[in-house]
């Protein structure tokens, strides 16, 4: 099945056709700068505006930045809060929505990293904040939202994100410490049997995971930052038919 995949994002917005029973992209992606500020109107400006670059007149699944339940948006950590009570999925006109790290986990246990995997599969994505997606059995457990874990007083991803690495102008020796901490945290909470790391800082998993000593095993995301879009196309296409 033929699904439009849209990954909405707090620095951009991506999207691409996706073959939901390999996983792969039909097309070159088309990415977007996030509107500022990324009310719920100019984001579904963009969204459409994407679909129609694509032709698409299909099945479209969006990921947003923040709790979903049945369509609406419950929290905005990284976009405009006027996103909070907005019914999404009626606002992208019938599309599937949900969280963007639960879409990007998906992806990454249906078609990457995770695949094959039993017990409890934590996938984590690195970006503007920390999203989480827990999976168990590979059954999902949704808007986990593990990136506002506590620590030293504030929101975890105030200090392991891709975007603290930067503002903080950090090595990724210095970063990997801050994110080990974080990793041993999550560790302690719920004893998975894999971690996958993945949001855009996938693309460089090579300069900070070999920094990283955890008792489970840490593997970058096969997918990378295509996830969320393989993610969100796979949960519009609904359970495999048998």
């Amino acid at each position: 099945m033929n699904v439009l995949g849209i990954d909405i994002g707090g620095t951009g917005i991506k999207g691409a056709p996706v073959d939901t029973r390999t996983g792969e992209l039909l097309e070159e992606r088309l990415r977007v700068p996030t509107p500022q500020p990324s009310s719920p109107e100019t984001v579904a400006e963009v969204v459409a505006s994407i679909a129609g670059h694509f032709g698409w007149n299909g099945p479209v699944g969006v990921t947003f930045p923040g709790v979903v339940v049945d369509g609406v948006v419950k929290t905005a950590a990284n976009v405009d809060h006027a996103w909070v009570g907005v019914d999404a999925a009626r606002l992208f006109g019938g599309a599937t929505v949900l969280n963007d790290a639960d879409a990007a986990g998906l992806a990454e246990v249906r078609f990457g990293r995770g695949r094959g995997q039993r017990g409890t599969v934590l996938v984590l994505t690195f970006g503007t904040g920390i999203g989480s997606a827990l999976f168990t059995d590979g059954v999902l457990l949704p808007n986990t939202e593990l990136g506002h874990l506590r620590l030293h007083g504030r929101d975890a991803e105030h200090r392991a994100s891709a975007r603290a690495r930067e503002e903080h102008e950090l090595s990724w020796e210095e970063w990997a410490e801050r994110v080990e901490e974080y990793l041993r945290y999550v560790e302690m909470l719920f004893t998975p049997s894999l971690i996958v790391v993945g949001g855009g800082a996938s693309k460089k998993a090579h300069k900070f995971l070999p920094h990283i000593r955890l008792d489970t095993p840490v593997a970058p995301a096969a997918l990378q930052n295509q996830a969320g879009i393989i993610g969100a196309a796979h949960a519009a296409a609904g359970p495999p038919a048998g």
